[in-house]
């Protein structure tokens, strides 16, 4: 996975920075998921496979992607196609999504607690989140019956386990040293 986003950086790049220079972030974003899920599929991608050259793959995506792709996400496809990085495309759209975020000032959250939040309890978590991070907090809430009481979050790198069974493990190593 690595290796495939190191290819595909600069063309994540490449588009988001034409995007904002045009002030189409969205639909590139857009665009860019429907290819990566098109680039992802299975029978697509065989059939991409079977073709011989760039230009016969490049044609076969676009029509496959129709009207999902305007004129620079055609020129894209093409680009990709001819230096062989069409398989790079969900790496791509996913490069592109975290870009947006940081652009937007934005950040994903998971939080997973033993039993479902309450809206009242996501709204205070989601202000205290926000003041943390400094940035607008989009809240992914799951439950976990193996989470005693309390939450882990975790957001990007960072996460702060803050549920019984953490607290006991932190407890456990500060008094054996």
């Amino acid at each position: 996975m690595s290796e495939l986003a190191t290819i595909a950086r600069p063309y994540a790049k490449a588009a988001f920075e034409l995007a904002v220079e045009k002030g189409t972030v969205e639909s590139w974003n857009d665009m860019l998921f429907f290819a990566g899920h098109v680039a992802s599929n299975e029978q697509a991608a065989a059939a991409l496979a079977g073709l011989p050259t760039a230009t016969e793959q490049a044609d076969l995506f676009i029509k496959i992607c129709a009207e999902q792709l305007n004129e620079q996400g055609q020129n894209l496809i093409k680009v990709m196609a001819e230096n062989g990085r069409l398989v790079a495309l969900p790496a791509v759209a996913e490069l592109f999504a975290e870009f947006k975020a940081d652009y937007d000032k934005e950040i994903d959250v998971d939080v997973i607690s033993a039993t479902p939040l309450a809206a009242e309890q996501q709204a205070t978590l989601v202000a205290a989140l926000e003041k943390r991070f400094a940035r607008k907090v989009k809240l992914n809430c799951s439950e976990d019956t193996t989470v005693v009481g309390g939450l882990i979050i975790k957001a990007g790198d960072t996460v702060i386990d803050g549920s019984v069974r953490g607290k006991l493990a932190r407890l456990a190593t500060s008094l054996q040293s």
